[in-house]
């Protein structure tokens, strides 16, 4: 399916953009069929094709949403715009501090479980000696020289 999109160019901090046709499953700055003008968010200039768009949304290729607020805008399509959902900041900054908070949640709920006492570790002994400990066999030794 053909999608009429917005494509990066431009160093950073000074972007501009061109619109293009393109497959939906190629890369945003990757291979396009044919562009359709450019816009300038710096300069606020713009150009575009209105025959080409028309031509290609006649062929059956879809506007992006940005896309089809500009051409909307631009009085290049009829019709109302789209609503664009975009990330507020905000709501990142809110998730991390929630995640800080669950944090702390779960460390204070490990401090109140009560924590197991090892076992002395066992060494070659143990096997030889019938299954004691080198600390139990010591103990066993200083009872049969008592006696």
């Amino acid at each position: 399916m053909l999608k009429i999109r917005l494509t990066r160019l431009g160093k950073k901090n000074k972007s501009f953009f061109r619109v293009v046709v393109a497959e939906h499953t190629s890369p945003i700055k990757g291979r396009f069929v044919e562009a359709l003008g450019f816009l300038n968010p710096h300069t606020k200039e713009k150009n575009f094709n209105k025959e080409r768009i028309l031509y290609w949304i006649e062929k059956g290729a879809k506007c992006s949403d940005t896309t089809h607020n500009l051409l909307v805008k631009e009085g290049i399509v009829k019709g109302p715009k789209i609503a664009v959902k975009m990330k507020k900041k905000e709501e990142k900054s809110e998730t991390h501090e929630a995640k800080e908070e669950k944090k702390e949640g779960k460390s204070e709920k490990k401090s109140e479980e009560p924590i197991e006492e090892k076992k002395p570790a066992r060494n070659a002994a143990h096997s030889a000696a019938g299954g004691e400990t080198a600390e139990e066999n010591k103990e066993g030794e200083k009872e049969k020289k008592a006696e």
